[in-house]
């Protein structure tokens, strides 16, 4: 089954919900949102974005490497 992309509206108005709100860029491949400041990404289910914090995981592995 393929993966539910967020709508593109919805897509121009999320953000980081880090302090430094950067805005976030769409993998269709990994269906989840990347910041462009911190890269934290944040998955996507069934078209709806997980906003956590604490289910972000970091685009540069384990300890930033």
């Amino acid at each position: 089954m393929p993966a539910t992309a967020p709508k593109p509206v919805l897509l121009e108005l999320l953000r980081c919900p880090e302090p430094h709100h950067a805005p976030l860029a769409y993998d269709r491949e990994e269906n989840a949102l990347t910041c462009s400041e911190c890269a934290k990404v944040f998955r996507v289910e069934d078209g709806i974005p997980v906003m956590l914090l604490d289910g972000a995981s970091s685009s540069y592995g384990v300890n930033g490497e």
